[in-house]
């Protein structure tokens, strides 16, 4: 991971922060099997659960040392969504952000809705189909722990190629644009935020045939490779081994149901 990247993933402690609107805060996983998810997250990242806002159904918290780090909910029963990891985007004005997300061409699928005192949400998605959320805190603020093993260091935006998403979020969300350094030419653009990349879009041309455009969540470990072997023991699936990245030694991996996220080796 470069040091910029570096210096994007904190450990804020029991002291929340604001986040500048358009900063990733938050990440989301919503499942079939609370249970089962919430016992495969814990054996691997040693996480431990405290109940959540259910303005959605069932949620609970996700805690890395007692800091809050991440978020499991509950699918309604019979639906047929995709099990994946969301990120939420910070909005100081989560319905003023919904509106610019339609009027440049995106959709609004959920909210905005209160969540009891811990804040106000929506779930969209970009142009391409890419779902994420926006969040508005007010209790609740975000993850108090990132860019440590165990929690959410980067998020990156797999889409078809940046130049068609990139206006999008640049007007809904204020981003800068800088292209990424990539070795053979990959098409790949930081979004910075007061100078500094907050989140990154990968262009590969062709989507997989059982994802279209997606969000993509890196969470920190210590060991790649131990943690790849994990995965795999506790139910779950390697979508690419570990190998060489820009942000390290990184794998990508699905949990038992399905979701999609990576791993990347901290030193």
């Amino acid at each position: 991971m470069t040091e910029a990247r570096q210096e994007a993933g904190r450990r804020d402690g029991a002291e929340q922060v604001r986040r500048a609107p358009g900063t990733p805060c938050w990440v989301s996983l919503m499942a079939h099997g609370m249970t089962a998810t919430q016992e495969f997250y814990q054996a691997l990242f040693g996480w431990e659960f405290r109940p959540g806002p259910e303005q959605l159904g069932p949620y609970v918290r996700a805690l890395l040392d007692g800091q809050e780090v991440a978020g499991i909910g509950q699918l309604p029963g019979g639906a047929r969504l995709q099990v994946a990891w969301t990120p939420y985007l910070a909005s100081d004005r989560v319905d003023r952000t919904a509106d610019t997300v339609r009027v440049c061409g995106g959709t609004v699928a959920v909210g905005p809705l209160d969540a009891a005192d811990a804040g106000r949400l929506a779930i969209a998605s970009d142009p391409a189909g890419a779902v994420f959320g926006i969040w508005q805190g007010a209790a609740h603020l975000g993850a108090a722990v990132s860019g440590v093993p165990g929690a959410p260091v980067w998020n990156e935006l797999i889409t078809r190629d940046t130049r068609s998403v990139a206006t999008f979020y640049r007007y809904v969300f204020g981003y800068a644009e800088e292209r990424a350094p990539t070795a053979g030419g990959v098409d790949r653009l930081d979004l910075l935020l007061g100078g500094k990349p907050v989140a990154t879009v990968t262009g590969v041309g062709t989507l997989p045939r059982d994802r279209g455009a997606h969000w993509l969540t890196s969470f920190g470990v210590t060991d790649i490779d131990a943690s790849v072997g994990l995965v795999t023991r506790l139910g779950g699936r390697v979508v690419h081994p570990p190998a060489a990245s820009d942000q390290g030694r990184a794998a990508t991996v699905a949990d038992p149901e399905g979701a999609v996220f990576a791993l990347v080796e901290l030193g």
